[in-house]
């Protein structure tokens, strides 16, 4: 499909959904009580469309607003990875943020290197490799960048030890955060940052306010076939969240995710006193992109209203 055909069949598409799901987001909206959290859109969530350039990042933002009605995005840093510090391209992206009521809530990096290299020179270049993310998500005003600190795989290296390298590394580019006012997020992503124990220590060692977990309510699995229980994991990370991952794959005929309970998940996160954005993140192939998108929203929109 290309492009513009996938952006005129989305708006078609959401004129079904705009005299239901619109009103009453407004009726929402309107009443006197507060909304116990904010739903936001992960970019990754469209990773297939984007990389068969059905849709372009800049697309991502205008979609997010006239396709699901979704006034928060996060971005992912490998859609627009040579356009770090071409300021025109940022002020086009705020541009457009801007003309659809959007606000830009962080950058989700990869691609940069091992934060918890345990070569020095590495860890550093890692670190350093950063620093573009950070300016550019001060100039789009976002309020952090998320990061891994996923152990490399190296079995000669303790716990201890791999925490050691990912705490320095996280340090130093905290210190560059700090200066203009970005915070640095870690996400549950595999290999010992997917242990909620391990990851909520070096949260504890850096004692940082700079620093903040992005807990995903999928992403534990450490490595082959070795799980750490998501529940608990995402409770260990939540006294440190800046941000939340609301992962997703598959639906069933009731509109419940199979993987995760979200009404258990959210009690957990909730309970926590967070009040921020949760951020769709589906990543699922049982339904198309944009069906499991709206599915994740809905199921959210459910348990807002439960709540509110």
């Amino acid at each position: 499909m290309r492009r513009r055909d996938f952006i005129k069949k989305s708006s078609t598409l959401s004129a079904g959904i705009a005299i239901t799901g619109i009103s009453s987001l407004f009726t929402q909206n309107c009443s006197s009580q507060k909304i116990p959290f904010n739903i936001s859109l992960a970019e990754w969530s469209l990773h297939r469309t984007l990389r068969s350039n059905d849709i372009d990042h800049l697309d991502f933002i205008t979609l997010t607003r006239t396709r699901f009605n979704i006034d928060a995005v996060e971005y992912v840093n490998t859609f627009f990875f040579d356009k770090a510090e071409n300021k025109d391209y940022l002020n086009q992206m705020n541009q457009r943020a801007s003309d659809h009521g959007i606000k830009n809530l962080l950058i989700m990096c990869d691609a940069e290197g091992d934060l918890g290299d345990p070569n020095d020179l590495k860890r550093i270049e890692s670190v350093e490799n950063h620093f573009k993310w950070v300016d550019a998500a001060k100039y789009l005003n976002c309020h952090s960048i998320r990061v891994n600190a996923r152990s490399v795989s190296k079995n000669e290296l303790s716990y201890e030890d791999q925490q050691k390298f990912a705490l320095d590394g996280l340090q130093r580019l905290a210190e560059y955060g700090e200066k203009i006012g970005i915070n640095i997020i870690v996400e549950n992503h595999g290999g010992l940052s997917s242990n909620g124990k391990w990851l909520s220590e070096i949260m504890t060692m850096a004692n940082n306010s700079m620093l903040g977990t992005l807990p995903d309510f999928g992403n534990f699995k450490i490595k082959d076939d070795v799980w750490y229980d998501r529940y608990k994991g995402v409770a260990e990370l939540m006294p440190f969240a800046k941000a939340v991952s609301a992962k997703s794959h598959e639906f069933d005929s009731n509109g419940r995710e199979i993987n995760t309970d979200y009404f258990k998940m959210m009690e957990i996160v909730l309970q926590a006193g967070y009040t921020g954005y949760i951020g769709i993140e589906y990543e699922g192939t049982k339904h198309s992109e944009i069906d499991g998108i709206i599915q994740t929203r809905d199921l959210l929109k459910k348990i807002q209203n439960q709540l509110s």
